[in-house]
């Protein structure tokens, strides 16, 4: 039983599609996830130290020594442990929860806390499925599509910089970079404003 309730709306498997440096938060990577049936995508930006495990698994690179999440892996799998799913269930003022599900010898399911690029970078590990909801995606795609109506309408002057370089992530990962070379000069503008104070 999850100890919060998850979203309503049919459960959708999404795939990992790519991993780049963020243009918004050096050092910092987005992971995007994408529904295959609607090609609909989801961007997440998560540190080095995540992106790097998962692109070591993606990439199908060997370590000389185990990263973190290969010794967790091996750790589960001495104790007969399996990664059964990973499942984004919520995203709260641009941070996205997960839950990592583990099944047992017994067939018993463990439901455990995690922040998504940790529970992704086991599943990759697993080939285990990776799950979001219907009605997160939805909110994830009407939130970018508004903001880019308004981009059209010439208000994104009143956003913050930190809003604007959230969305311009979320602009890039759809690919729209005609509403991110207009996001960039207005935060490079705003930059230059705040260089020259």
């Amino acid at each position: 039983m999850a100890a919060h309730p998850y979203p309503a709306g049919e459960k959708r498997e999404v795939l990992v599609i790519a991993l780049a440096p963020s243009e918004t938060q050096p050092g910092n990577y987005t992971l995007i996830l994408e529904e295959p049936e609607s090609r609909r995508r989801i961007p997440l930006i998560i540190g080095g130290f995540e992106a790097q495990a998962i692109a070591v698994t993606m990439e199908q690179m060997q370590p000389l020594r185990p990263l973190t999440h290969d010794l967790f892996r091996q750790t589960l799998d001495a104790l007969g442990v399996k990664v059964a799913e990973v499942v984004i269930h919520s995203m709260q003022e641009g941070v996205f929860y997960a839950d990592l599900y583990l099944r047992q010898a017994d067939g018993t399911l463990l439901q455990v806390d995690a922040r998504p690029s940790d529970a992704i970078a086991l599943a990759v590990r697993a080939q285990a499925p990776v799950y979001t909801f219907d009605s997160l995606i939805e909110a994830v795609a009407i939130w970018v599509e508004s903001l880019q109506t308004r981009t059209k309408k010439g208000s994104l002057e009143a956003y913050s910089l930190a809003e604007l370089e959230e969305l311009l992530a979320r602009v890039i990962a759809k690919e729209d970079f005609e509403s991110a070379l207009r996001i960039r000069d207005i935060i490079d503008r705003r930059r230059g404003m705040q260089g020259q104070v």
